[in-house]
């Protein structure tokens, strides 16, 4: 229960002082210095593009778990970082003395990553797809996310070294598993349960 405590009092730190710029932070490219509570506000909320954001809880070091995933997603950038310190409260609810927050996008999706502690593991009751233009994509993505500590999974299904589990998937997989043909659809279905990293070349 204490830690459930501490998680719903986290968030709630973690959304005042982005709202309000009131806590001890360093960050890298976010709102202006010097400005007003409802500046801040106004700002922040100026920020935002997306409807949902999905936030990824790990144990520690934001700014090292957004650099492995732009290393992987080329293409990505580190929109924000910043540090607090826990009140009184949330470390006698079991927290630790501060945590950070980062902000990345890879893919075109604003990732948050709240690095708070030890608590809580990621598994497969959530996963991201990533749709795969060609096999040599399949190949690159498998290979990154199974690489140092990940883990290769069935079907398509892999872990990274963090524990979140990714689907990497050629989008030509799915014509094959929606055709028309029955036969096409029985062999792509019946290969891919034969398959961890999905080849094309044998589901067709």
């Amino acid at each position: 229960m204490k830690m459930y405590v501490y998680k719903f009092l986290t968030t709630l730190i973690i959304v005042n002082a982005m709202g309000c710029g009131n806590s001890q932070q360093d960050s890298h490219e976010s709102t202006r210095t010097g400005t007003t509570s409802n500046q801040t506000v106004k700002n922040k909320t100026d920020m935002i593009s997306q409807k949902i954001t999905p936030c990824l809880w790990v144990d520690r070091d934001a700014k090292a778990v957004v650099d492995y995933y732009l290393s992987i997603f080329k293409n990505g950038k580190m929109k924000e970082y910043r540090q607090y310190k826990n009140p009184p409260e949330a470390i006698e609810q079991g927290g630790q003395e501060s945590f950070e927050t980062a902000i990345m996008e890879i893919g075109d999706i604003e990732f948050s990553i709240l690095a708070a502690g030890p608590y809580f593991k990621f598994n497969e009751s959530v996963s991201f797809v990533i749709n795969c233009k060609d096999q040599a994509e399949v190949d690159y993505y498998w290979d990154a996310l199974t690489a140092d500590g990940g883990e290769e999974g069935p079907c398509g299904w892999c872990k990274d070294k963090y524990g979140l589990s990714w689907q990497v998937v050629p989008v030509e997989y799915f014509d094959l598993i929606h055709s028309d043909d029955p036969q096409v659809r029985e062999k792509a279905m019946r290969n891919t349960l034969k398959q961890k990293k999905l080849i094309l070349s044998e589901l067709k």
